[in-house]
């Protein structure tokens, strides 16, 4: 009996793990579910529930496969012996998986598999997170990219000569009967992620809904979050719902020759895909990310003020700039955030208000339904000015030219910020020279001093670190 272990691949299209399995013999396939674990990771509860219901729904698309899916409520990732266990008396020949980059599954895969090989079951393990997995290629010296443009050149030139191989969906196999353990079935979420459809063929639709009628807008329209112009696909690449190779291979149909230009919306849309590629490579370089290390070493050494009042105005979407608030009620109601936005916020949560980048890092994930820990930690040390291919540390965004620029009407702001809703687009961006609602609240900070600040911080970390250098 062969096994599939689904993990971060939750889909029978294009999935490696299950097409080799269903190549070698009957096949059964399992999902653990690890809410303590998950929770260790700030996982957040909408994702979870993503997670739950997709996985109920793979189960009915597995069956048309004939491959029956043990969907198990487990504990942490250090149970998961204790779920294989009853299993070895099926006669498991070998255990099917996708690779898991960060640092405790990577531990979990290796004890498990060690343990396995001692009960006489193989293990098969392949890497396809990523259009083309970490380390398959480098720079000229061997080493792994540390900045997005020459990654994206090196990127588009082995897409150029090899291209891409998306995986059809399997064959059903012939029906098998077996007497299955008993193991505690998985639990049903709360329901809070159900604005998200989780049917492979919906899925699938938006995909080519999108590359179809909207991609050739998205250079456009992409930074305006009043505007439905974005894939919304990142909770499903985030759970394996749906694969970058998936996508890519939409996105070359529908575009065709626009995919060559550079200037296209098309290009521009591979360009995002290619910027989810390159920190997943990043994070397998240099795994002490996953230990919240910033990746410029010489701004360990910043005084971050850490003002937990001034954290908690963040959080709450109370800080008095309209746009960072509207942003920040959206990711609380939601658990989504327009990625222009996410930009806009971090900056000011680091930049204004002089606020370690990990407590940002780490309350998106504790509340984003596509939470993914290398997108996010690369995202957030882009805005804070720590991290491999990180934004000039002078380089400081304004939170109100920001939402005069992408919100120009304030349609964005009036929706998620109700107590502004009826002040002219003059005034929407920045209200406080109004008599307005004491509803709202006052500015938590001053933009231009609060610059000169951060300014300071970055220079006196870098002195420090200039002594460090000459002192060794």
């Amino acid at each position: 009996m062969q096994l599939v272990w689904f993990r971060s691949d939750l889909r029978v299209y294009d999935n490696a793990a299950l097409t080799e399995a269903m190549s070698h013999g009957p096949t059964l396939a399992l999902f653990i579910a690890c809410p303590q674990s998950w929770q260790q990771h700030q996982m957040a509860p909408i994702k979870q529930d993503l997670i739950r219901r997709r996985a109920q729904v793979l189960e009915q698309e597995l069956a048309e496969l004939n491959v029956p899916l043990l969907l198990i409520e487990g504990s942490s990732y250090h149970d998961v012996q204790s779920v294989f266990e009853p299993l070895l008396s099926l006669g498991l020949a070998r255990v099917y998986t996708e690779l898991e980059y960060e640092l405790r599954e990577r531990r979990r895969d290796q004890v498990l598999q060690e343990w396995l090989a001692k009960q006489g079951v193989g293990w098969w393990q392949c890497d396809r997170q990523c259009a083309f997995a970490p380390g398959s290629f480098v720079n000229g010296s061997g080493a792994m990219y540390q900045v997005f443009t020459p990654f994206k050149k090196r990127w588009l030139q082995r897409f150029s000569e090899q291209g891409l191989q998306v995986l059809a969906k399997p064959k059903p196999q012939a029906p098998i009967e077996i007497n299955l353990p008993a193991l505690t079935r998985m639990h049903s979420g709360d329901d809070c992620s159900t604005a998200w459809p989780v049917e492979q063929n919906a899925l699938l639709k938006q995909l080519r809904r999108f590359c179809q009628q909207q991609v050739q807008d998205y250079k456009k329209l992409r930074d305006l979050p009043a505007l439905d112009a974005t894939s919304r696909l990142s909770p499903y690449l985030a759970i394996g719902a749906i694969s970058v190779r998936q996508c890519i291979a939409r996105l070359q149909v529908e575009a065709g020759t626009a995919l060559q230009q550079a200037d296209s919306g098309a290009s521009v849309w591979l360009s995002e895909l290619i910027w989810r590629d390159f920190y997943k490579h990043v994070l397998v370089a240099w795994p002490d990310l996953i230990k919240h290390q910033p990746f410029q070493a010489e701004t360990a050494t910043i005084r971050w003020h850490n003002d937990e009042t001034l954290f908690r105005a963040w959080c709450d979407g109370k800080t008095g700039y309209p746009l960072v608030d509207a942003a920040m009620r959206q990711l609380n109601q939601t658990g989504w955030m327009h990625n222009r936005l996410r930009m806009v916020v971090a900056s000011f949560l680091v930049k204004d208000l002089h606020i370690d980048w990990r407590k940002g890092e780490q309350y998106f994930m504790s509340r984003l339904i596509d939470g993914d820990f290398a997108a996010n930690n690369g995202g957030w040390q882009w805005a804070a000015s720590t991290g491999t291919d990180a934004a000039p540390y002078f380089r400081i965004f304004n939170p109100i030219t920001q939402s005069e620029r992408f919100d120009p009407e304030g349609d964005f702001i009036r929706n998620w910020v109700p107590e502004l809703a009826k002040l002219p687009n003059q005034h929407i961006h920045w209200p406080h020279k109004l008599p307005i609602s004491k509803e709202y609240p006052k500015a938590v900070v001053d933009h231009a001093k609060a610059r000169q600040v951060t300014l300071e911080l970055f220079r006196h970390a870098r002195q420090q670190g200039e002594k460090s250098d000459e002192s060794t």
